[in-house]
């Protein structure tokens, strides 16, 4: 059967045109390797203080036994709280599980951060394929324990934490609110998963349907969750805290807001997460934003489809943070 591909919203394949092949469809492993050896960059792109309106710490917590500190970025805002503590939000950076730092994708929660009153605290985790599964999840629950215990010094509500991520930090804040779950851990009001990256079987229909177009297609699926899980990518016995979409049993979750684009490789795990979490008797609001490919809403923010995108997270987490 041939499979097409759904189309583009008309400004997002504008705007993918116009960069052409340097949106490539995401790294090899030596690509990843090679990447790893460059130092970090020295200055965030954007101002992380938004003008003065934020002010950052950066601290080193306990990490998992045995294993090194977690690095957590705290932004918090600067005027006084007008309304008792505020609700945090814990985020989990995008990349593959193979890419980026606790900067990485800051700019999209800071926007909730801005309308909610709400401290934000974005966790680094080590990345694969030097750090193969179980490291990443689990620098995220030692993150998320230590922001548990201590919002109350970061001026934040520790009954009212927010996790959230994209695309791997989409997948790792799926897999974090079942290992919170599942060890009596914190527990999250909510979780937010934008576009996530779910399960390593990569063979669902819309995988298929968009090889080799878009902004991350099935070749670097494949390769990411190669690096996290080597040769267990797959394979019968990868665990629900690798690849969320494996897990058999989705009750007694948070509350979840998820969303995806119609065109992209994710589209099909993430709507039959959301129904698997509703067949469970559990809360989630589903949007599959028509023509989106992956990433749209950070790659190109002044479309239509973005900014409609956008609004909606902040909409449902106001609803959901309201006294």
């Amino acid at each position: 059967m041939l499979l097409v591909p759904p189309p583009f919203d008309p400004e997002l394949a504008a705007a993918l045109a116009a960069v052409g092949p340097s949106v490539p469809s995401g790294p090899s492993l030596a690509d990843i390797a090679a990447l790893h050896a460059l130092p970090e960059p020295a200055v965030p792109v954007y101002d992380l203080t938004d003008g003065g309106a934020f002010t950052t710490t950066d601290l080193t917590v306990p990490g998992p036994d045995g294993a090194p500190g977690v690095s957590l970025l705290v932004i918090r805002p600067s005027a006084p709280p007008a309304n008792g503590p505020r609700p945090v939000i814990y985020h989990s950076h995008g990349g593959g599980m193979v890419l980026g730092n606790n900067r990485a994708g800051v700019e999209l929660v800071l926007e909730w951060a801005r309308e909610l009153d709400a401290v934000v605290v974005s966790v680094e985790y080590r990345l694969a394929p030097e750090h193969p599964y179980p490291a990443g999840v689990e620098d995220v629950y030692a993150g998320l324990l230590w922001t548990a215990r201590h919002a109350g010094e970061l001026g934040g509500d520790p009954e009212r934490i927010v996790v959230a991520g994209a695309s791997a930090g989409g997948g790792l804040t799926a897999a974090l609110a079942l290992l919170a779950r599942d060890r009596r851990g914190p527990r999250p009001l909510a979780q937010v998963l934008m576009y996530p990256m779910l399960d390593d079987r990569n063979d669902s229909l819309s995988a298929h349907q968009m090889a080799g177009v878009g902004a991350w297609d099935r070749t670097a699926n494949e390769t990411a969750w190669t690096a996290v899980l080597g040769d267990a990518r797959g394979g019968p016995d990868v665990p629900a805290y690798a690849a969320p979409a494996r897990a058999s049993d989705l009750s007694g979750l948070p509350p979840a807001f998820l969303d995806v684009g119609s065109a992209e490789t994710f589209r099909d795990e993430v709507v039959d997460y959301a129904s698997r979490i509703w067949q469970a008797g559990g809360v989630a609001e589903l949007h599959v934003w028509p023509g989106g490919f992956h990433g749209f809403d950070a790659f190109a923010p002044h479309t239509a489809l973005a900014r409609t995108a956008r609004a909606a997270r902040i909409a449902w987490l106001r609803r959901l943070l309201a006294p």
